[in-house]
């Protein structure tokens, strides 16, 4: 397949699921906003969001400060801001206009339909008190576009690509997110210490995993099993080791000459994750755990951008 249509087929992906993940924090940073708790004052609370994003340095210049009308519009409506809801859907819709014919017909439809709600939403304006709405809406169509991906669209390597995109972007923001929150709840990484039930079950449902910890640990909500839940767990679907089980495989099925460094770096990335134990990783240090897989996962995107596509976006 062409390189160009590969390339927006994965950054078409790359953004939905980009602006889906921005849209679970927003709307869980919302409501636990809701719960009072002295320990944590308006900006605490509110810059995770950014954190996750790595926005700060220009967030900070453009609002100054983290109050929740800030953040919002920053993270949901700002133009300005490539991590932002509205630039990712019309990245994502400007990826789909430019491969129609590369995807199902329902594809196509799917998105455009996405990207014309959202300017008339838009239009009619989005309050702080909408927002928990807004994000479940964006939730909502981004759960639609992969069932229609899923349902309609030939599995020939433009699949292969789109799926690459959706697990790179879902592995980072993950990750990114474990580390904001832990951050916040834990900044000793002491998974010993005096917890906050609301805050926790908070991290598990932006990342729809609190009845999957339920289902899996039947106990209390604990540090440990949080983390090893969404880095180790291989059937928790949005962990770091289920992105890796899908994307080491599509990668097998794409590197077609011998010595493919892409496959390489995704074969490391499962091993340490697929061999992991979660009492190492804390022995280790949580956050640096962390913050070396992000900059392995952004190796390994940048190494899919050089080996298939065009250059980086």
């Amino acid at each position: 397949m062409l390189s160009r249509t590969a390339d927006h087929l994965y950054w078409m992906a790359r953004y939905i699921e980009r602006a889906e993940n921005m849209a679970r924090v927003l709307d869980v940073t919302d409501r636990m906003s809701l719960v009072a708790n002295s320990a944590y004052d308006e900006a605490a609370r509110w810059k995770p969001p950014v954190l996750i994003a790595d926005d700060v340095a220009a967030f900070e210049r453009d609002y100054g400060s983290y109050t929740a009308a800030n953040v919002m519009h920053y993270m949901a409506l700002d133009e300005r801001n490539p991590s932002s809801i509205v630039s990712a859907l019309g990245a994502a819709r400007e990826n789909a206009r430019a491969v129609r014919v590369a995807m199902s017909s329902e594809m196509w439809e799917t998105v455009n339909a996405l990207w014309l709600e959202l300017r008339q939403r838009i239009r009619q304006g989005l309050r702080e008190a909408d927002i928990g709405e807004f994000c479940d809406w964006v939730k909502s169509r981004s759960h639609l576009f992969r069932g229609v991906t899923f349902g309609t669209m030939l599995r020939d390597d433009g699949y292969k690509f789109v799926r690459l995109g959706s697990f790179v972007e879902r592995a980072d923001n993950t990750a990114r997110l474990l580390d904001a929150k832990f951050q916040l709840l834990l900044p000793n990484e002491d998974p010993t210490a005096e917890m906050d039930y609301y805050e926790w079950s908070s991290l598990l449902r932006s990342v729809s995993a609190f009845e999957a910890y339920q289902k899996v640990y039947r106990d209390t909500i604990e540090p440990t099993k949080v983390a090893e839940l969404l880095v180790l767990r291989d059937d928790m679907p949005r962990s770091l080791h289920a992105c890796y089980d899908e994307l080491a495989p599509i990668l097998e099925q794409l590197c077609r000459q011998p010595g493919c460094e892409c496959l390489r770096l995704a074969g490391e990335n499962h091993a340490r994750l697929h061999f992991g134990r979660i009492n190492h990783i804390f022995n280790s240090g949580l956050h640096e755990f962390l913050q070396d897989f992000i900059a392995r996962n952004n190796a390994l995107g940048i190494e899919i951008q050089r080996a298939f596509l065009n250059s980086p976006d």
